[in-house]
């Protein structure tokens, strides 16, 4: 039992029942099933980015320009519906992922070859990429009555009585737990993470792995480039604008270490998940939108504090049995 609440996912599920709860008690509202759905709806697609950076976190790495790569693949999937509606629409969110991958490549390229570090990779392309939307579109919006009436609803159908993008995030989660968990790619992940010299001697490749970190979070984002502007019927050089340290904190919160080699799939979900409660419990209880950013930094701090207490607690007993030893 002690060891089942040192798990930092437990005690993450119990902060987002104590919000739920306490919301709950001033307003009976907010725990409604429907409400509950409508909020992980809500932060699916902030889930989906989550595992994508978690992937690259892990390789003591960091993509910046996630949100940037999400609004470039989206204003070019929102152009080309708009000019040639009668393309599938499987075949536009497939564009998506392929060029959203593309981008990803090239980040990954510029940190693997040229030995850059990704912090200073990706603050440039953020730029760059958020610099192409303005180019490709020449300043305007792609609205509603450009975008074809299938490119609009198809996320907001439901199966099973879940919305379709709610079942995008499963969908997606599943893949990328199964990719952490059960294949090569996945454990060199987190072996780059806790010591990428001994990788080295292992056999992995610890340039291509990390490549493929930035390709796989470079895929997740543009499928949400598709996601974001299908729901929010808008693609514009604001999109998503700033959403990159709202990634970054989710997968903080969720204990994913920024030193690398330390997170969960399970971790990411539930650090989205919790600023998704935050912000829609926040609002209802009349906290003003200035509280609301300080409320989600402090715990961004927290959890970094948390984070930092339990790696160097591991530090010790592994230093405590090699001297037992």
């Amino acid at each position: 039992m002690t060891r089942l609440f040192r798990n930092r996912e437990i005690w993450l599920a119990l902060a987002i029942l104590a919000v739920i709860v306490g919301v709950t008690l001033r307003f009976p509202r907010f725990s409604q099933p429907q409400n509950l759905l409508t909020i992980f709806n809500d932060t699916s697609i902030l889930m989906m980015l989550a595992l994508g950076q978690m992937a690259v976190i892990l390789t003591r790495s960091i993509d910046l320009s996630m949100a940037s790569n999400l609004a470039l693949t989206g204003m070019i999937v929102a152009m080309a519906n708009a000019a040639f509606p009668m393309i599938p629409i499987p075949l536009l969110i497939a564009g998506c992922v392929v060029v959203g991958a593309l981008l990803g490549a090239f980040n990954g390229i510029l940190v693997w070859k040229l030995g850059i570090p990704s912090i200073v990779v990706t603050l440039g392309t953020l730029t760059i990429f958020r610099g192409l939307v303005f180019v490709i579109s020449g300043g305007a919006w792609v609205n509603a009555a450009q975008m074809s009436p299938d490119f609009i609803q198809l996320q907001r159908g439901a199966f099973l009585g879940l919305p379709i993008l709610s079942w995008f995030a499963i969908v997606v989660a599943g893949l990328v737990y199964v990719l952490m968990t059960r294949t090569p790619a996945g454990r060199a992940f987190y072996a780059i993470g806790v010591n990428p010299t001994a990788s080295v001697y292992t056999g992995i490749d610890v340039g291509r792995t990390t490549f493929f970190a930035f390709v796989l979070s470079g895929a997740i984002s543009g499928l949400c480039g598709y996601l974001w502007i299908s729901r929010y019927v808008i693609a514009s050089v604001e999109v998503a604008s700033g959403y990159e340290l709202t990634i970054i904190a989710a997968c903080v919160i969720g204990g994913v270490s920024i030193a690398g080699g330390i997170g969960t799939v399970a971790g990411a979900l539930l650090g989205a998940l919790f600023l998704g409660v935050v912000n829609n419990a926040l609002p209802v209880i009349g906290v003003s939108p200035f509280w609301q950013m300080a409320i989600s930094g402090a715990a961004i701090l927290l959890a970094v504090v948390l984070n930092a207490r339990g790696e160097r607690s591991k530090g010790r007993i592994i230093l405590k049995k090699a001297e037992a030893a």
